[in-house]
């Protein structure tokens, strides 16, 4: 879960630069930064989720 987490968080990385780079149109371009910032959000609250329940087994 957590390899997944990290891996969600690169990957929304790439998508940014990848669109940066690529994209010439303003709308395009922004579409895709957004999508790759959800990913990235979606990377993060797994990578949360997957911590808090790792301490709650610890307890």
């Amino acid at each position: 879960m957590k390899l997944g987490a990290c891996l969600l968080l690169l990957f929304g990385f790439f998508l940014v630069l990848a669109a940066l780079v690529m994209l010439t149109s303003l709308a395009q371009r922004s579409a895709f930064v957004g999508a790759g910032f959800g990913v990235e959000v979606l990377g993060l609250s797994l990578l949360t989720h997957a911590y808090r329940t790792m301490r709650r087994e610890q307890r």
